[in-house]
């Protein structure tokens, strides 16, 4: 399994330098920003060569959402999405993570009445998808379906609910986020989440049950990572979450290696 982590504030803005500390704190590979790679490809391009840490995924850096209820967004989510993909293509990253959107509307939170129905969601997400299946197919890359909580979206919370979408579209190149901060709020067991939908599971999201750096709450990692391990899940895990501490670069530095003994107590 490849540890990998998103960008944080306390991570130098070179980009060299970024790398070789994320490499330093004991990262296997980076999970970067869709804007900057596409603005900065040449010169991440170089960082990667000069470090050897490689970029496994993308994570955001576009405009809009591929379940927007503005039909503009939706759009320009689609082709700001494909075009990171094919800057990811070039750097060899497996794929950008795309959830239906974040923030957008929760049925959980008032006003509860969102302005489309869920069939009408579902039908904008399929032909959302459908788009991105060619531009990935053409790219020999991955769209990472990601389901999130109750509160963030309202479309797609859990794992089985992606699935069910990727699978009516018949699409080849989306595959799963499994985040453990969202399967921890959704999912009745991650361990059996993980293992009924391991055909389709390509990318995962590590944060602990607040969403601080792991090993700071109380998730269960060991569970999850022996089930993972059992698959024999060859895809990046990639830390999404705030730190916390007097020192977060040391308190980041800690969380890698509680999650190394976590892989390794999960043998």
């Amino acid at each position: 399994m490849i540890l990998a982590t998103q960008d944080k504030p306390f991570l130098p803005e070179n980009w060299t330098e970024k790398l070789s500390l994320v490499k330093e704190l004991g990262f296997d590979a980076y999970e970067i920003d869709g804007a900057a790679l596409v603005n900065k490809l040449d010169e991440i391009k170089e960082a990667v060569e000069k470090t050897g840490l490689p970029v496994c995924s993308v994570c955001g850096g576009y405009k809009g959402w591929i379940g927007d209820f503005d039909e503009h967004k939706r759009q320009q989510a689609v082709k700001d999405i494909s075009e990171i993909l094919k800057a990811a293509s070039e750097i060899g990253a497996k794929g950008i993570v795309v959830p239906a959107a974040w923030g957008m509307f929760s049925l959980r939170l008032p006003p509860m009445v969102p302005p489309r129905s869920s069939d009408e969601d579902r039908k904008a997400l399929l032909d959302s998808l459908k788009q991105l299946e060619e531009a990935a197919a053409a790219t020999n890359t991955y769209v990472f379906l990601e389901p999130l909580n109750r509160y963030e979206d309202h479309m797609i919370n859990t794992v089985d609910i992606a699935r069910s979408i990727i699978v009516e579209g018949g699409f080849k190149h989306v595959k799963i986020t499994a985040d453990f901060f969202h399967m921890n709020i959704e999912e009745k067991s991650i361990p059996a989440t993980i293992k009924e939908h391991q055909d389709l599971i390509g990318h995962i999201h590590l944060a602990d049950s607040h969403r601080y750096q792991p090993g700071d709450g109380h998730m269960d990692f060991v569970s999850g990572f022996k089930v993972l391990k059992e698959i024999n899940f060859q895809g990046c895990m990639a830390f999404e979450c705030r730190v916390l501490g007097d020192n977060p670069l040391e308190a980041y530095r800690e969380s890698v290696k509680y999650i190394r003994q976590c892989i390794a107590d999960a043998r």
